[in-house]
């Protein structure tokens, strides 16, 4: 019986081959394994009963006790409806079921003692419960009956009755078949030293939970082992990765990095910038290959780190690449990598896949040979043809962009693997980073250079815009520039938003004086480029957009971002979005605009937004409203890995417990052959999805 992983979960009494296939299609439940690992979604308390006259509408589920009055059909139509007058000597509650009315009268009868259960509202000051569960009170055991679990089903199979309360008896069935425990995942020493329950102890308890304290006590032992073997599978990743991969030694800073320093530094670097260089110094010059994540918010200074870091390569003897998921973006770091550099005979060219003919063959001939110092490119650098003479350093920009798989092809560039540093714009909180980039050392630039003006951003609604126009003729008269962004192309029947054609229209009639540029993801690049080079000329003083400005513009004369239907975007978007701006000396300021009616969620998003221009406040705030999931440019095909009951967002101290132990256990036994952690290595060979190690790529 123990042997859970190979039974099929059809033999379960209850399943059969019907239900076996529902439970596989529609939950991935094809094992008894499955089954007991599907965890409740929440738990009610059964135990509590609950007067009529203390019940509100807030309520989530409630319990009541006492007797129908009387039957009533109401309505017509499709608005028909049995209602039950249901009484316990507080008050009144109406029970209401719209199908079913026949077997309903047939089966309650008036002045029987009933439990109720269900989800009380409020309609016309009473209170109503729709569709509840009714048990004879003589049938209930109240006190027994504790915290009843309830599980996630799916449409289809509650139209063919496996809803929650039939999932809840089949796990009751594979429940009362384990009668020895099961195989252990985690060694006795560490479940002693942890206090944690046994591994059959919690999945009993996490099913059936007698009380609160069980329950939690249950999730404390399942959370704690699948982020563990989540965090020593990535500390196991790096031990190897630091052993296997010996990097180029960086011995010196050279000539070209001092001369930069000296004369060339358009501004003075923050302290944040100069530590984040002194880490990057150490890891190249220590002989095992760089492996570098470097966060830091919009126009905290990254590039100019990155570029630095490349001069240390190229006063090394070595060749550095930075990619670029677009060729706005890469066009961008070639100019200001261009301009930085006059003067100190290096050679920087630009490969993207719009380049062709003698100059791409040129540029080819360059890296091959070594006289190409610094390439900026797209995903173009990855083609075969594409062959450096001696690659030391590559930098990959808004690397959320790019596949894993894409990446690992850089490798095969160079001999030895050059070092990498990975680049996010996209702030990334302490436990979601160590979570997701767990075999990536991680640097943070937390400061902004000196002069820049924190953006002044405020929220509006679409029903009077008069005063934020009336705010634009000002700017605009004062000679800035203004983004104006759109969630659509073209209108959408389904979707009520403002569109981009129809705001373009109005913008120019609005504000005929000004030349409008517009820009959206179904141009062609050419097209697109040329619209966002004129505005960054100036020759267009609005530009009417929608996200596809996120990445890779930069103005310093554009002060104002205004976008609308706001409620639309995420929180790391609106960042994202706000970021396009500040990048003068002048004040910025952006303007979120939405419909005067608006959900809890997005009023909490716009409060956030108003409140600070931090974007690790913010990802910490979009990690709690969201999970991780949803944050922009987090889902990582390199690191697979499916949490069941842990939250990333809530469970910040537990991780960096497990990571700790974890990093412990790797630092003492890196192979995990001792007789102690024999365990770890078989259930990780067990966890591990996918026969290619992806790990040792960034």
């Amino acid at each position: 019986m123990q042997d859970l992983d190979s039974r099929d979960v059809k033999y379960l009494t209850g399943v059969g081959p019907a239900r076996a296939a529902l439970l596989a299609s529609e939950l991935e439940v094809r094992t008894l394994s499955d089954l007991l690992y599907t965890f409740p979604f929440k738990y009610i308390d059964r135990s509590r009963l609950f007067h009529i006259n203390e019940v509100d509408g807030a309520m989530p589920y409630i319990q009541l006790k006492g007797q129908i009055r009387s039957f009533e059909m109401r309505g017509e139509g499709p608005r028909k409806r049995l209602v039950a007058y249901f009484s316990d000597g507080t008050g009144v509650a109406e029970l209401v079921w719209f199908q079913g009315a026949k077997f309903i009268v047939d089966r309650y009868r008036p002045g029987v003692e009933y439990v109720v259960f269900g989800k009380p509202s409020m309609y016309q000051g009473k209170v109503n419960i729709s569709h509840p569960e009714i048990d004879p009170e003589d049938k209930l055991n109240l006190a027994d009956m504790g915290l009843q679990p309830y599980y996630n089903t799916t449409e289809r199979m509650k139209r063919a009755g496996l809803n929650s309360a039939a999932l809840r008896k089949l796990v009751e069935n594979l429940l009362s078949l384990i009668v020895e425990p099961l195989p252990e995942t985690l060694p006795q020493w560490l479940i002693d030293r942890e206090h944690l329950m046994s591994l059959t102890q919690a999945l009993k308890a996490i099913h059936q939970p007698h009380d609160a304290m069980e329950l939690r006590l249950a999730q404390a032992r399942l959370k704690y082992e699948e982020l563990f073997y989540v965090q020593l599978n990535l500390a196991r990743y790096q031990s190897d990765r630091l052993r296997r991969f010996k990097g180029f030694v960086f011995s010196r800073i050279g000539e070209k990095f001092n001369t930069f320093y000296s004369t060339g530094l358009p501004f003075s670097l923050t302290d944040a910038q100069k530590r984040v260089l002194r880490e990057i110094r150490s890891d190249m010059g220590s002989g095992r290959q760089m492996n570098r994540l470097l966060q830091g918010d919009v126009g905290s200074g990254k590039t100019m780190v990155a570029l630095m870091s490349m001069l240390m390569a190229i006063d090394n003897g070595y060749q550095a690449c930075i990619m670029a998921p677009t060729e706005i973006l890469s066009e961008q770091h070639f100019a200001n990598i261009s301009n930085y550099l006059d003067g100190l005979g290096l050679r920087v060219e630009l490969l993207t896949g719009s380049i062709k003919g003698k100059r791409r063959q040129s540029i080819l001939e360059g890296l091959a040979d070594g006289s190409v110092n610094i390439l900026v490119s797209t995903h173009a650098v990855l083609e075969d043809p594409v062959q450096f003479f001696r690659l030391g350093l590559v930098v990959i920009d808004e690397q959320h962009r790019f596949g894993v798989a894409q990446r690992a092809r850089l490798w095969r560039k160079s001999d030895t693997p050059p070092h990498v540093l990975v680049m996010t714009a996209t702030p990334i909180p302490r436990t979601l980073a160590m979570t997701l980039y767990g075999d990536l050392d991680v640097s943070v630039i937390d400061q902004l250079p000196p002069g820049r003006k924190p953006i002044r951003t405020s929220h509006h609604y679409s029903e009077n815009l008069t005063g934020v126009f009336a705010f634009l003729d000002c700017e605009l008269a004062a000679g800035r520039q203004a983004y104006i962004v759109y969630p659509l192309i073209e209108e959408s029947e389904k979707i009520d938003l403002k569109n981009l054609q129809e705001g373009y229209a109005f913008i120019c009639e609005r504000f005929p004086q000004y030349a409008v540029s517009k820009v959206h993801g179904k141009l062609k690049p050419a097209e697109k480029d040329a619209e966002m080079q004129r505005f960054k000329r100036g020759e267009t003083r609005i530009m009417v957009a929608t996200t596809v400005i996120e990445v890779g513009v930069d103005v310093p004369n554009a002060s104002i971002m205004m976008i609308e239907d706001a409620h639309r975007f995420g929180l790391s978007q609106l960042h994202q979005l706000r970021g396009r701006v500040g990048r003068g000396a002048e004040q910025s300021y952006c303007m979120l605009v939405t419909p005067g009616k608006i959900s809890d969620d997005t009023r909490r998003r716009i409060e956030i937004m108003t409140a600070t221009c931090d974007g690790f406040e913010i990802a910490e705030a979009d990690l709690k409203l969201r999970g991780p999931g949803d944050l922009e440019g987090t889902q990582q095909s390199g690191i697979a890995f499916d949490l069941r009951l842990a939250s990333l967002a809530r469970d910040g101290q537990l991780i960096e417990h497990v990571r700790h132990v974890a990093r412990e256990i790797i630092d003492t036994d890196p192979t995990l052959s001792d007789q102690q952690n024999i365990m770890f290595a078989r259930v990780l060979s067990r966890l591990k999805k996918s026969p290619i190690d992806w790990s040792s790529i960034s």
